[in-house]
């Protein structure tokens, strides 16, 4: 026998035309039919599209899954956690992954099937299992490792040497968080000068990707101008952590010129960025001992090296001054060496010159009583001979006197006082004047024959 509704009307087939009914009837049989045959919960896998929180305290969501083959939906639906058990739920989840229940997640929830005939067909959600969500986010992350394994970026900033000594520092942050202003008080506080820039960003909710990655292109532009970057998150609920699981900003971290410092709040779980940046510490504070730490290790090292340089200097100082001394005594005994030598060798060469300039002035006096023998013959025989050249000479210029000459019956032949030698020099009209050995004539030229003869 088909089932009775409340209304009292059966449950079966179609009714006739003729049998009409209204909407309210309808849609209360059909919530009837899933009363009845829907009775329990259900564990249903769905991914959050929607979920906001009414002001009475429901929460209200919407469900969807995803076609495999990314071509849209395949189904979607309705759902609520009413107010006595969301902020339990809430919380529970909370507490086991560490993220606000928000859009975009995968979860597994226990779930009843409903129907209202003026709401239509949702799910009660009445508990919600947060290791599958785990799971989901676990997979992401490693997802997300493996790729930028892949891409061979995952281990660049820790490769990074951090800069010795770090003063320079670039902040992303939240200027009014309180994390970096606990950051910035003990950094003040140490006995250290740090040089601190904020680049503002938004630390929490759907921006927070979009945001630190653009102040990590805006400190990559004036990277020679800061040492390290240190992204600071502060307080704040862990289920703000989403942000922080992202692709590209875990690239940007991991590729970033500079060594990347995080403090983002949290102590028990860490997040993508965490893996790739080069040194991930747990609080804002946690960063700031860091870096005083490393300040007091590089003064420690400096402080090392001063003493070792200074025990070093003086006992190369020593050692100079002993090496000096004994090079002193040595110079003083080999000076005193060589002057004893020096003198010795003076003496012998005084003796030797002695001996040598009276042997040079006797063989001077010998050589010099010889020439002064021979002086008287030399200039005799010199004598002589220069008399002998000397009739020569008269008698070559006895023979070239221009009264032999003429003797000979030669003449000389003067133009104007000139001797004449050429014919070329001789115009008609010229007077000649002619000398022989017995008195002169003139004459007039009538014609010049410049021709040879």
């Amino acid at each position: 026998m088909p089932p009775i509704g409340m209304s009292g009307r059966q449950i079966g087939p179609p009714l006739r035309r003729m049998n009409k009914i209204s909407l309210f009837e309808l849609g209360e049989m059909v919530r009837e039919v899933i009363r009845l045959s829907m009775d329990e919960a259900y564990w249903v896998v769905a991914e959050v599209s929607e979920l906001h929180t009414a002001a009475n305290g429901h929460c209200y969501m919407e469900l969807i899954e995803k076609d495999p083959s990314g071509r849209g939906l395949r189904a979607k639906a309705p759902a609520h956690v009413w107010r006595q058990t969301w902020p339990l739920l809430r919380m529970h989840f909370e507490d086991q992954t560490g993220q606000r229940l928000s859009a975009g997640m995968k979860i597994l929830v226990q779930a009843k099937v409903e129907f209202h005939e003026l709401y239509g067909y949702s799910l009660n959600i009445v508990d919600i299992d947060p290791t599958y969500t785990l799971g989901e986010m676990a997979q992401r992350r490693q997802e997300i490792l493996r790729q930028l394994e892949a891409d061979g970026v995952l281990e660049m900033n820790k490769e990074l040497p951090l800069p010795r000594p770090i003063l320079r520092i670039a902040v992303v942050s939240s200027a009014s968080a309180a994390g970096y202003g606990d950051f910035m008080k003990q950094l003040e506080a140490s006995p250290y000068r740090f040089e601190v820039s904020l680049f503002p960003a938004v630390m929490q909710g759907d921006s927070v990707e979009g945001s630190i990655v653009e102040a990590l292109d805006a400190i990559a532009a004036r990277s020679d101008d800061f040492d390290c970057v240190c992204i600071l998150r502060g307080g704040g609920a862990v289920s703000d952590l989403q942000g922080f699981e992202s692709y590209l900003l875990a690239a940007s971290v991991a590729q970033f010129p500079l060594p990347v410092l995080t403090g983002i709040g949290h102590e028990r779980d860490d997040t993508v960025v965490d893996f790739v940046a080069h040194t991930r510490l747990k609080t804002p504070t946690a960063v700031a001992a860091f870096l005083i730490e490393t300040r007091r290790e590089e003064v420690r090292t400096i402080n090392d090296l001063e003493t070792r340089i200074m025990g070093s200097a003086r006992l190369r100082m020593h050692r100079e001054r002993e090496r000096y001394s004994l090079a002193s005594r040595q110079l003083q005994f080999a000076a005193s060496q060589f002057a004893s030598c020096g003198r010795e060798r003076l003496l012998r060469l005084q003796s030797r010159m002695e001996m040598s300039a009276r042997s040079c002035i006797e063989a001077e006096r010998t050589r010099l009583e010889r020439l002064t023998e021979r002086i008287p013959n030399v200039i005799a025989s010199r004598m002589e001979r220069e008399h002998n050249r000397l009739d020569i000479l008269e008698k070559q210029f006895a023979m070239a006197s221009p009264e032999r000459i003429l003797a000979l019956g030669y003449s000389i032949t003067t133009l104007n006082g000139r001797i004449l030698r050429n014919a070329d020099d001789v115009q008609a009209g010229d007077i000649l004047e002619t000398c022989l050995q017995s008195g002169t004539f003139r004459s007039r030229v009538e014609t010049a024959n410049t021709d040879a003869p």
